[in-house]
């Protein structure tokens, strides 16, 4: 006979397990959206899908996960037009190499590696994703709390999937398997399951610079919680491995401590400024003439800057609200190249979180019909940049 504490668990097992079939419903709904309308560009443009989602930094990625990073090709070469012996460390090893070993199944290409990689790791984002804005939606002030917090962890899955560049979750990029360690990595920090954190920062740490932003919230929230025991001394021993580590390699091929940021401020002009760079391109943008693609991404940037101030208002928890800010910063506040700026904003999908909890408030059919709007914007932005705009994203 089952004790009724054994009753809870299974009761919450099944509703842990539903929720998480939605948050990947949503996700994969809003994403055939966006990849229906690229798809009906790309054909009537006679472009290959294969061409389209492995563009620009996709073919540093592929051409690592083939050759590795000694073998690339010199064909590949930094924002310069320059191929050095380094130039390929520039991209850190979580996705490439993850795709590389993917790869060893018969019968998969780079590329068919990259894209079953992507899908796997953007259904672990969205349950994650889920699961950090129901949290949240339970513990902001109760004038804000939607009717149903699953609700409102669903409609962030639903945002973060449309997000005007989410078109990279389905790319050869590294956006969504950086988002699904990021996000996990939260869940583990709000629930105080400091395994979960620590293992899941270090391994953001290995895919993407910007998860200097997880690691530090990571280690914060493990010391402030120290008393947990010994789990929170490990999350923070383990949280910045991934990413030190990487750098650690790279200064040993190079012969140079900060051999890592050499790397991108020579090939890629990416350094840290205080953001000069990006209130230049601000100012000239919407100041004077400018093409779509860099209105709309200028548009990107403020936006994000007021969601950073709302998010602050909303009193959302304190380690979501630090981690959206310090990958606001760390992109904000650096030089490089400004096109890129949507995307790589893309993993402060947390700072949505406000707009889902009023969004959760709504009736089911305005919730769909909202999402189903962004979700057509969001595939046609994606098909423009992709397919239109002819520089670098």
């Amino acid at each position: 006979m089952s004790t009724p504490r054994t009753t809870d668990s299974v009761r919450r097992w099944c509703t842990d397990y539903e929720f998480a079939l939605r948050c990947m419903a949503v996700y994969v709904a809003v994403r055939m959206v966006g990849l229906a309308v690229l798809t009906a560009v790309s054909v009537s443009k006679h472009l290959g899908m294969m061409q389209v989602l492995s563009k620009w930094d996709g073919e540093w990625m592929l051409g690592i996960a083939r050759y590795g990073y000694g073998g690339v090709p010199l064909n590949f070469a930094d924002a310069n037009g320059i191929h050095t012996e380094f130039t390929a460390y520039a991209f850190f090893p979580g996705y490439p190499m993850t795709v590389r070993t993917v790869t060893f199944v018969p019968g998969l290409t780079p590329f068919a590696a990259a894209m079953l990689v992507n899908v796997v790791a953007g259904l672990c984002a969205a349950v994650a994703v889920g699961h950090v804005g129901r949290v949240c939606a339970q513990r902001v002030r109760d004038s804000l709390r939607p009717p149903s917090t699953s609700t409102a962890g669903i409609v962030l899955v639903g945002l973060f999937a449309a997000t005007p560049m989410s078109v990279v979750l389905n790319m050869a990029y590294t956006e969504a398997l950086f988002c699904a360690a990021a996000a996990w990595a939260l869940v583990g920090v709000l629930e105080h399951r400091w395994l979960l954190a620590g293992l899941a920062a270090l391994g953001a740490g290995a895919v993407r610079p910007t998860a200097a932003a997880v690691i530090g919230v990571v280690m914060i929230a493990a010391f402030l919680s120290r008393r947990d025991g010994p789990r929170a001394w490990a999350a923070i021993v383990l949280a910045p491995l991934g990413y030190l580590s990487y750098l650690a390699l790279v200064a040993s091929k190079t012969g140079r401590l900060g051999g890592w940021f050499e790397i991108q401020t020579t090939g890629w002009n990416t350094k840290i400024d205080g953001g000069a760079a990006t209130w230049r391109f601000l100012t000239t943008t919407l100041l004077h003439a400018g093409d779509f693609a860099a209105v709309a991404t200028a548009l990107i940037i403020m936006a994000i800057v007021v969601l950073l101030i709302w998010s602050a208002v909303d009193r959302i928890p304190w380690p979501v609200l630090v981690y959206g800010a310090g990958v606001v910063a760390s992109i904000l506040l650096s030089d490089g190249l400004m096109m890129s700026r949507a995307r790589l904003l893309l993993p402060a999908f947390v700072l949505l979180i406000p707009v889902a909890l009023r969004i959760a408030r709504r009736p089911n059919g305005e919730i769909v019909a909202f999402l189903g709007v962004v979700a057509l914007f969001s595939g046609w932005f994606g098909m423009h940049m992709l397919t239109v705009f002819q520089y670098a994203i």
